[in-house]
């Protein structure tokens, strides 16, 4: 891991096209501004570790369930 020291104002450049700024430092907690391109995706670390369990979770359905969810939509659909 890279350890840096930045100052309010100050920046790192990681590769070609993304920029991280050290906006305010305010009462123990650091604002940082990120300009990216459009197609990177950026999380909040704990956000990002709920999208990974979340993503675990749902590849852990069994086939019952599967079976009991499709049959349900089925039976709305003929329904209408």
């Amino acid at each position: 891991m890279l350890v840096l020291t930045r100052k309010a104002g100050e920046g790192i450049v990681i590769g070609d096209d993304i920029t991280i700024k050290v906006i305010e430092l305010k009462g123990g907690g650091v604002r940082i501004g990120i300009d990216a391109p459009k197609d990177k995706k950026i999380y909040r670390q704990e956000i990002y570790a709920r999208i990974i369990e979340e993503n675990k979770n749902a590849i852990q359905w069994d086939m019952d369930t599967f079976e009991t969810l499709s049959s349900n939509l089925s039976t709305e659909k003929k329904d209408k």
